[in-house]
């Protein structure tokens, strides 16, 4: 081992210490150690450019730095006024104007068209029963009979015609159109022939009235009940468009005045004015339009409930016992015409069909007019009723009579107490169908009135609401511009 020389002396402080050796020679024997690779530099990569923002934000953010300041916070109260304002007239406007369209429609629509189909009914009734009782004159049928009946045809087909131009198509009355248009002239041909065989005593005339009168009963009678039926649907459809509160209106309206008390009483504490003259107009329109709404259907309500109570509920029962009176008069001539060719099995029991389905329509008769009084709801619209009921029940004790003499075989004598020139059932049977027609009179009259109040409540309503919105919008953004020009 070499050691250094002890007389060398070791380096001072200011002295440099021996540069190392350049390279180190290889050790033999030694492991030979890995090159260790020159550092590798990285491109560097580009920053990222924020993200855009959309015009959304941006503008979310300005409306938020804008409402922490007075003057945004008066314009966003002055929009927000301005908006519930205008959407409460709008939102009047259009549910006034949909419930007067229905109300209109319950008063020149439905309700025509529904009496219009009665009185199809009625015509159709009336043709068949007038025709029997031309037959029981034998071949000398009179004037007034034939006039009777041929204008009875031409109400009915008028009413059709009427019915058929104002039906939607498509539409469930269309079929029952139809359906009568194509049966009321097999009818006619049928009638004729019947005529033509009676006229010349044959009895297979009575045999081709008797068909007509099945027709009548069985298929034509029952479509036109079918027509009466869907344009009361139709009616009562138009009641329930007509009638209901518009309850979206009248909220918006008082979360309107709501918010008009509050930026009213909100100025009030920041400046300690007592009024803002368009703040006021504005409170002002919208409580004259919310009057208006609730006043104008209130009493459209009370009007078309009115009408339907003492109008449509009292006509469609009178509708019913004058169909019930007419089909009763047919069905005693038919009795008489049919000699008792026709039976019917009640009980074990057989009985003359055509008889017994007299004493069920004067069932149906006493029971409508009991109802059609209790309905009525002035003496004018009771005493055409209660002389009805008298009429008929001098007519039941008049029919049981006649049928008496039938079933003895006194077929002049009944025949003389059906269509006689004095004391008969007939004059009862005129009797109820006169006092009836003027309790429908009364009735119509009394429905127009009430329908017409009703639907005249709501006049010019969605208009006014449209106008008074606008002006009470322009209100509240002058009001709240007045107060905004003072940071200028």
């Amino acid at each position: 081992m070499t050691q250094p020389p002890r007389s060398s002396a070791p380096p001072t402080a200011g002295s440099a210490l021996p540069a190392p050796p350049a390279a180190v020679p290889a050790q033999p024997g030694a492991l030979p150690q890995p090159a260790v690779p020159a550092q590798v530099s990285r491109p560097a990569v580009p920053a990222q450019p924020p993200a855009r923002r959309t015009a959304f934000a941006e503008g979310a953010e300005r409306l938020r730095a804008a409402a922490t300041t007075e003057p945004g916070r008066l314009r966003v109260i002055g929009a927000v006024l301005a908006l519930l304002v205008v959407a409460f007239g709008a939102v009047t406007a259009w549910q006034s104007g949909e419930r007067a369209a229905a109300a209109d429609d319950v008063l020149h629509g439905s309700q025509p068209l529904s009496s219009g189909a009665a009185s199809i009914y009625r015509s159709l009734a009336d043709a068949n029963t007038t025709v029997s009782s031309g037959f029981l004159a034998g071949g000398q049928e009179t004037p007034e009979t034939r006039d009777r009946y041929e204008k009875d045809i031409s109400r009915a087909a008028a009413g059709l015609v009427t019915a058929a131009a104002k039906s939607e198509p498509g539409s469930p009355a269309t079929k029952s159109i139809a359906k009568l248009n194509r049966l009321l002239p097999e009818y006619k041909g049928l009638i004729e022939r019947a005529r033509v065989y009676n006229r010349q005593g044959y009895p297979v005339g009575g045999a081709y009235l008797r068909y007509a009168n099945e027709k009548m009963q069985r298929e034509m009678l029952p479509a036109a009940e079918d027509l009466y039926t869907k344009e009361n649907q139709r009616l009562a459809a138009d009641y329930g468009d007509a009638t209901p509160y518009p309850w979206a209106a009248i909220a918006l309206g008082v979360v309107a005045l709501g918010a008009l008390g509050w930026a009213q009483h909100r100025e009030y504490r920041r400046t300690n004015r007592v009024l803002s003259h368009g703040l006021v107009a504005a409170s002002a329109a919208t409580t004259v339009v919310l009057l208006w709404l609730l006043v104008g259907h209130t009493v459209a309500r009370a009007g078309l409930h009115a009408s339907d109570e003492h109008g449509v509920r009292s006509l469609n029962v009178l509708h019913s016992a004058q169909i019930a009176a007419l089909k009763a008069r047919g069905n005693e001539n038919l009795g008489l015409v049919a000699r008792g060719a026709e039976t019917i099995t009640v009980d074990g029991d057989v009985r003359d069909a055509y008889y017994y389905a007299f004493d069920q329509e004067l069932a149906e008769l006493g029971g409508s007019l009991k109802r059609a009084g209790s309905l009525a709801d002035d003496s004018t619209g009771a005493r055409p009723v209660t002389a009805a009921t008298r009429n008929m029940a001098e007519w039941k004790k008049r029919h049981s009579a006649a049928h008496h003499e039938d079933d003895s075989g006194n077929y002049q004598q009944a025949l003389d107490m059906v269509i006689g020139a004095k004391g008969t059932t007939g004059e009862c049977f005129d009797g109820v169908d006169e006092n009836l027609n003027r309790a429908i009179g009364h009735e119509q009259a009394e429905f127009e009135r009430s329908a017409g109040d009703g639907r005249d409540a709501m006049t010019g309503l969605p208009a006014g609401a449209a106008a008074l919105g606008v002006l009470g919008a322009a209100g509240a953004v002058l009001g709240i511009g007045r107060r905004l020009s003072e940071y200028r």
